[in-house]
């Protein structure tokens, strides 16, 4: 019946005689590992190589763990992807396929099923193009024959392995079983590739394991295997279950395993039956069981294979978060973060109250919307474990200085008072004093940073402009409409009496007569003043006897001392003339009514220039 079952697992477990294949059952630990560790000649022996201490032409290898030194067209580094990550075995493959590669297995027990398996890498890069087509594959055949190399137990081959543009190690398995009275094997590695540009390769890590029935630990307190006990909780008592499939052993017989955080795994004492009941665990506790055909193969690493490992985590209670500190802020500095800090994989809760409450947030740092006092909680985000202690952490809003920005201007060779005034309040402006005003004597920005008891602050802007020049450049008088046009661009005020002043340099429904216009700046700096005439002349006169505009006469030149007046035709024929006080005229001559029309007139006023213009005539 043994042999059956024996029978059975290799057909399952190796398909067909050439193939490669892992132990797809538990495994006991490394009962032999070869990492190449150490100095190449130690490696002589096994291999039928030649040794060079620099790049191996064909035919020769060398052992090192820096493949970038070795040669133009291979990798320049090995990947960390090995299990001793360190010295590997670089081969030259020899133009003739053959044995490179050799070593005896000794120590392994009789009619049991082992596993071996190496990492294999092709060091040629493709990227480097020195080879064409990416060059020669490698393809390795593993052999293991019985101690006298006369009955081959099992073989494979891996096939081609192709170059490529960066470095990769690939695992490759070989299962085979050990019959009665044989306990040593020999591992014979070679290279079936041809010779020629590529076909170089890498070795490490040629390990032998037994592999045996696939043994998994249940638990009725799990779907997994991994059992959390909180602090709370413990000391806690679990039934584990050592359950095989059975696909290799006929006879089971158990040695359960334990170890703490960065030990070895212990055999526990007297627990050999297919359960165990793990009990006052009060650290993270790994345990194993390891599984032998036989009672006396179980102290043998060699004769037994072990399951993968079942935790049992101990979850200590959260300590309350660390805070920070209390945080006092400024209500112009935007959201303000309060911080605190937890143990390992602790996280952080918010909460408005001590207790209960409302949760507000989840992380180290939180950003209130208002002021007050918030709470801080630890818990385990992947366990029901209780939870800490809350950390109270209070959050204090001060107001800053609420500043208004101003625009003045400074008159030529004058000085300037800057005021900031804010009761209570310090002051650090961009020249270096610190009073609540300062004077200056020239335009351009001034900053003033107003600061309060409680350290926040506000920075006010001063912009200081030299105050436009008042200049009258003419006064125009249209009609009733007086304006005074400015001589330079720039913000200026206008008067007509000296004492009320406007922003608009226009003045509407303005009688006749001699006027003062005053123009200054809006510091009042300077003001300059314009004597002129006013004189409201008609723009159109209707002589038809209703009484409205029958006449062509002046408004206000009766102020003036002497004034002289002609009117024209549009061909400048002299109409009529005459002083201006009292001047009438009807839009006739020598007795007859002119045709309607554009008439032209011309004012002369004692020390006043000579006033111009047209009117119309109708009919």
């Amino acid at each position: 019946m043994k042999l059956i079952i024996t029978l059975l697992f290799l057909i399952f477990a190796i398909p067909a005689m050439g193939q490669l294949g892992f132990c797809g059952g538990s495994k006991g630990d490394p009962i032999f590992q070869f990492d190449f560790s150490g100095s190449g000649a130690s490696f002589q022996e096994y291999t039928s190589y030649s040794l060079v201490s620099n790049t191996p032409e064909d035919g020769y290898y060398t052992v090192s763990s820096d493949l970038g030194s070795q040669n133009l067209p291979w990798h320049n580094y090995f990947p960390q992807t090995t299990i001793s990550n360190g010295n590997a075995m670089i081969v030259n493959a020899s133009y003739t396929a053959g044995l490179f590669f050799e070593i005896e297995i000794p120590n392994l027990c009789e009619n049991t099923t082992y596993e071996f398996s190496a990492f294999l890498m092709n060091i040629y890069d493709r990227s480097s193009n020195i080879c064409g087509n990416g060059g020669i594959p490698i393809n390795v055949r593993f052999e293991i024959w019985d101690k006298t190399n006369t009955q081959l137990i099992n073989s494979g081959d891996t096939g081609d392995i192709h170059s490529t543009t960066s470095p990769q190690w690939d695992q490759y398995g070989l299962t085979f079983q050990t019959e009665p009275g044989q306990e040593t094997v020999n591992l014979k590695i070679y290279n079936n590739g041809e010779g020629g540009c590529g076909n170089d390769l890498a070795i490490d890590d040629i390990i032998f394991r037994s592999c045996g029935d696939l043994t998994i630990i249940e638990s009725p307190d799990t779907e997994t295997t991994e059992i959390a006990l909180c602090e709370e909780n413990a000391p806690g008592t679990y039934t584990l279950t050592a359950t095989p499939d059975n696909a290799v052993y006929q006879d089971h017989f158990y040695q359960w395993q334990s170890r703490l955080e960065g030990e070895d795994f212990k055999d526990i004492p007297g627990a050999t039956s297919q359960q165990y009941t793990a009990s006052n665990i009060t650290k993270t506790t790994y345990y194993r069981v390891k599984v032998a055909e036989d009672s006396v193969n179980l102290y043998n690493a060699y004769c037994s294979s072990a399951s993968d490992e079942f935790s049992i985590l101990f979850i200590e209670s959260p300590t309350a978060p660390v805070s920070a500190g209390d945080v006092n802020w400024c209500d112009n500095l935007g959201p303000a973060t309060l911080l605190v800090s937890a143990t390992g994989e602790q996280q952080i809760a918010w909460y408005d109250t001590e207790t209960g409450g409302n949760r507000l947030a989840e992380g180290a740092s939180f950003q209130p919307e208002k002021a007050g006092t918030y709470y801080a909680e630890a818990f385990y985000k992947d366990y029901s474990c209780e939870v800490s202690k809350r950390t109270a952490v209070n959050l204090t809003i001060n107001k800053a200085p609420v500043v208004k920005n101003e625009i003045l201007q400074i008159c030529p060779n004058a000085t300037l008072i800057l005021d900031a005034e804010m009761a209570n309040h310090s002051y650090n402006w961009s020249t270096g004093e610190t009073s609540a005003q300062i004077v200056i004597d020239s335009p351009g920005i001034y900053n003033v940073e107003i600061s309060t008891p409680e350290s926040c602050s506000s920075t006010k802007t001063f912009e200081v402009y030299l105050v436009d020049d008042a200049q009258i450049a003419e006064v125009t008088s249209d009609d009733r409409k007086i304006s005074i046009i400015p001589q330079n661009e720039g913000e200026f005020e206008y008067s007509l009496d000296g004492i009320n002043f406007q922003q608009s340099n226009t003045f509407q429904n303005i009688d006749g007569g001699i006027y003062t216009a005053f123009m200054r700046d809006l510091a009042n700096c300077k003001m300059v003043s314009l004597e002129f005439p006013h004189i409201v002349v008609p723009k159109v006169i209707t002589p038809n006897g209703d009484g409205y505009n029958d006449y062509f006469n002046l408004n206000g030149v009766e102020y003036f001392a002497s004034s002289i007046i002609a009117i024209f035709d549009r061909y400048g024929t002299l109409i009529t003339t005459g002083k201006g006080s009292g001047f009438e005229w009807d839009g006739s001559f020598n007795g007859k009514q002119l045709p309607a029309g554009e008439y032209w007139y011309r004012i002369l006023i004692v020390n006043f220039e000579e006033i111009k213009g047209h009117f119309s005539l109708l009919r």
